[in-house]
């Protein structure tokens, strides 16, 4: 497992690396319990004032949550896999006080989708996708309502509903993305210098820049979010939710009822 989460302190930046490539970086509960801690000692540690989180080079930064693991967590226990993790879409990471960016080396969706929105600055790879693939599945997306104060309502509309992979340079167009570079060596490299650009600015105005916009944003996005989760409790519990998951295992179109 300590293989699976790479976590590396240079001085004052922090780059926390997932590292399951022959799986598309998917997020297994081990993985996931692994980030809650990593993100419980960072926000913890004076020291660290910027964090990248990056993934090992494969064609995709996250591929979302490991659903082979969630059909056999659901054939064993009939219990679905939120419901064993602690923090299943990574909310902890809203609540760290030190800038999060995103070097993002591959396509990102679902799971990957959540960690990219979770973090505060991005840079991605060109000719890489991104998306919310949930529909496609019949999981749920209430994670996605911050993102509305980060992308246009009808792109987000879109990706929420279809479910289709986007190409980065609409994500770029409409800034959720800060930059796009043309190979993962450069990704790292511009997430870097933006880390060591935020390392030398002033601790203090660094730490109230990211509260003050997360705040503002916060006002609106709260309840917005509390709504989602009740609303997708319907979605978690359908057979659909158990459907996904399973025909993705065996290798099959799924088939739904929308119950």
């Amino acid at each position: 497992m300590s293989d699976e989460v790479l976590v590396e302190h240079e001085g004052a930046i922090a780059t926390v690396t997932i590292n399951r490539p022959a799986q598309r970086n998917a997020l297994s509960t081990a993985v996931c319990r692994r980030l809650g801690e990593v993100w419980d000692e960072i926000g913890g540690n004076e020291g660290v004032r910027v964090v990248i989180l990056t993934s090992a080079d494969c064609g995709t930064f996250c591929a979302g949550m490991d659903l082979k693991e969630a059909a056999r967590i659901r054939a064993d226990s009939g219990r679905d896999i939120l419901e064993v993790l602690d923090d299943p879409f990574h909310q902890r990471m809203r609540k760290i006080d030190k800038p999060i960016i995103a070097a993002m080396t591959g396509h990102f969706t679902a799971g990957g989708m959540v960690l990219a929105a979770n973090c505060d600055l991005r840079v991605g790879l060109a000719g890489t996708r991104g998306g919310i693939s949930e529909a496609k599945v019949g999981r749920g997306s209430p994670w996605a309502v911050p993102m509305l104060w980060m992308l246009p309502q009808p792109f987000l509309m879109e990706l929420a509903v279809s479910g289709e992979m986007q190409p980065i340079e609409r994500f770029h167009h409409f800034g959720f993305v800060n930059y796009v570079e043309p190979d993962p060596q450069r990704v790292r490299e511009r997430a870097r210098a933006l880390a060591t650009t935020i390392r030398d600015n002033a601790p203090l105005t660094v730490w109230a820049a990211k509260q003050s916009i997360n705040a503002a944003m916060d006002l609106g996005c709260a309840g917005g979010l509390d709504a989602a989760q009740r609303l997708h409790q319907r979605v978690y519990a359908s057979m659909d939710a158990i459907e996904g998951p399973r025909a993705f295992a065996e290798k099959r179109a799924p088939r739904w009822i929308g119950a």
